[in-house]
């Protein structure tokens, strides 16, 4: 049986992965380096890249890419300053797993965007531990986030399972071994989920995942 849930932020309890391309695509554009939608999507979501390979590739050299990186993180924290919305069905589906499952909030974003983007969901206390980009070495689609949240809840593989959004969310849950509920998103339902435990098309088909699991050793 699941004994823990292991929940991605940016894209599966918050709508916050288009505000993300909004600030990093007006500062690229501002330089004269045209990022796209798709582009976007390709490179960070699935690829689990940094858009900025696109000014790398331009010639930019890493003091100005490091600039340009400071200004997108500070255009993104005023974005999410009026506010990032949960996702339908996120209060529903963490009340019925309450009590039931440990959880924790394993994200790849940055603990001051992390702090502004819950300051006022109110859904942190469903959760007993969360990991942000400072607690582990290498992100997604690394699996250090996931392996780490496991030892931190000193349980098995099999005992755990993962809520992701994305292609590069997927292949950090397969390399730590753990399966993988997908809930695309707008910018995701179109990634290649090959790989993943199961696909639901909405955030509250999580709970009658967790009820239907049953261990398999990958």
């Amino acid at each position: 049986m699941v004994k823990a849930i292991f929940w991605d932020n940016d894209g599966v309890l918050v709508d916050t992965e288009v505000l993300y391309f909004q600030a990093t695509q007006s500062v690229l554009a501002e330089n004269s380096i045209r990022m796209t939608r798709d582009q976007f999507i390709q490179i960070s979501l699935e690829e689990g890249r940094s858009a900025f390979m696109l000014a790398i590739e331009q010639g930019m050299s890493p003091k100005a890419i490091a600039h340009l990186r400071e200004e997108r993180n500070r255009r993104y924290s005023d974005l999410l300053q009026n506010g990032a919305l949960l996702m339908d069905g996120v209060i529903d589906t963490l009340s019925r797993l309450r009590n039931k499952v440990r959880m924790g909030i394993v994200t790849s974003s940055r603990q001051e965007h992390f702090d502004i983007i819950h300051a006022n969901t109110d859904i942190l206390p469903y959760f007993d531990f969360v990991l942000t980009r400072k607690d582990y070495k290498r992100s997604k689609p690394n699996p250090d986030s996931f392996l780490k949240a496991m030892k931190h809840c000193e349980l098995t593989r099999e005992e755990c399972l993962i809520v992701e959004d994305s292609e590069r969310g997927l292949a950090a849950a397969n390399a730590a071994g753990i399966h993988c509920v997908i809930v695309p998103n707008e910018l995701t339902r179109n990634n290649d989920f090959t790989g993943a435990w199961r696909v639901v098309d909405d955030i509250r088909e999580v709970a009658e995942a967790v009820s239907s699991y049953k261990i398999t050793h990958r």
